[in-house]
């Protein structure tokens, strides 16, 4: 039997939008506020979806306090109070939510074992979530 479950989780991060290959007029009219000098922040909200069997031992699809602990330690700690810019992963691209959500998918399908990725959700504001599902586009 087939479950899927679903995980929230909150961080805080600051980035400005901004590609070293576009002009400043491009990037202003790309980006508008967003492409602001100093930047500006979000309040996250991150959901993680996996599936599995439900196992017969647990009646779990996985241990709440393993993707908890895996969340906190190789995704909120890496990216929470961080301002986005500066972190390797964005040397060379832009840090919008969709590259954003991209990378967050990247980590938890390569190094949290046992169970299949669905998908991971990442609202940025109230108006604005974006998803992935690997493999290909983010879908919005």
């Amino acid at each position: 039997m087939k479950a899927h479950l679903s995980r929230r989780y909150r961080f805080s991060a600051s980035h400005r939008l901004h590609s070293e290959a576009m002009s400043a007029a491009d990037n202003q009219a790309t980006y508008g506020k967003c492409n602001n000098p100093y930047g500006h922040g979000h309040n996250y909200v991150l959901e993680v979806t996996v599936s599995g069997q439900v196992d017969e031992k647990t009646g779990m699809v996985c241990n709440l306090a393993d993707l908890d602990g895996f969340t906190e330690q190789e995704v909120l700690s890496r990216y929470g109070h961080e301002n986005l810019n500066t972190l390797k992963e964005f040397a060379s691209e832009v840090p919008t939510t969709e590259n954003l959500c991209i990378k967050i998918y990247e980590i938890v399908h390569r190094k949290f074992p046992g169970v299949h990725l669905e998908r991971v959700r990442l609202e940025e504001t109230m108006m604005n979530s974006f998803e992935y599902t690997g493999g290909g586009a983010p879908r919005f």
